[in-house]
């Protein structure tokens, strides 16, 4: 599982990631293991419902959260269990494009793949979450052919295809909760649930993806209005 880092003093953690091309473009690849995930422990059946949090679910935002961090923002679960949750906002995209971010990376120059906001924990580190038939070793499964982790390799493999049916969406930081933090958040009504959907979370308009969201929960009560 692999996480890119840059100098926090070279990073500028504006809205909309302004001032952070500079910053970013220093990415290691092939850097640093990102601890926080191998930390967290394999689902624990017990802590939730089975129809509750697990690696792969969307947590919804309630229209009434009004934390600036996650307002109207739709999460992907990436890892959960007794250490905590770990997850990436999947609907922030910045005005940053990926080629900016990884100069090196010649098969990115001239596409327009933007970087999204991932959550505010570790906002100057590089995530990256694919769409994969044949994953690289140091992917971690999220859910059906859906991994984070990856190398410049698989950008590549990604990049030149046609009509990719393989995809990916790179994000700055991730968001992270402590143990009970985020039972006690949903407790509170502060999100809803939705299952797992590969196409939707590379496919959707970001802008739009959050209502999109909203207007597919069939049980209203469970948002807080």
């Amino acid at each position: 599982m692999s996480l890119f880092s840059v100098p926090m003093s070279e990073y500028s953690s504006a809205p909309g990631l302004t001032g952070a091309r500079r910053a970013i473009a220093s990415f290691l690849l092939g850097g640093l293991v990102l601890t926080v995930l191998h930390a967290v422990p394999a689902l624990a059946g017990t802590e939730f419902a089975q129809s509750s949090v697990g690696k792969g679910v969307l947590l919804v935002a309630s229209p009434s959260l009004d934390d600036p961090n996650f307002r109207q923002a739709v999460v992907l679960v990436v890892e959960h269990g007794p250490g905590g949750t770990v997850g990436l906002i999947l609907n922030r995209s910045t005005k940053v494009l990926l080629s900016e971010v990884l100069p090196d990376l010649t098969v990115l120059k001239g596409t327009s793949y933007r970087l999204f906001a991932g959550g505010p924990v570790q906002p100057t580190g590089l995530l990256l979450l694919f769409r994969l038939k044949e994953p690289p070793a140091d992917a971690r499964l999220v859910f059906d052919g859906v991994y984070v982790g990856g190398t410049p390799k698989v950008l590549e493999r990604i990049s030149t295809q046609a009509k990719p049916i393989e995809t990916f969406r790179a994000f700055a930081g991730f968001a992270g909760w402590a143990p009970g933090q985020l039972k006690y958040e949903m407790l509170q009504g502060a999100w809803a649930i939705l299952p797992p959907d590969s196409t939707g979370i590379f496919n959707n308009n970001p802008a739009t993806f959050w209502q999109d969201c909203i207007d597919r929960l069939q049980v209203p009560r469970v948002i807080s209005y």
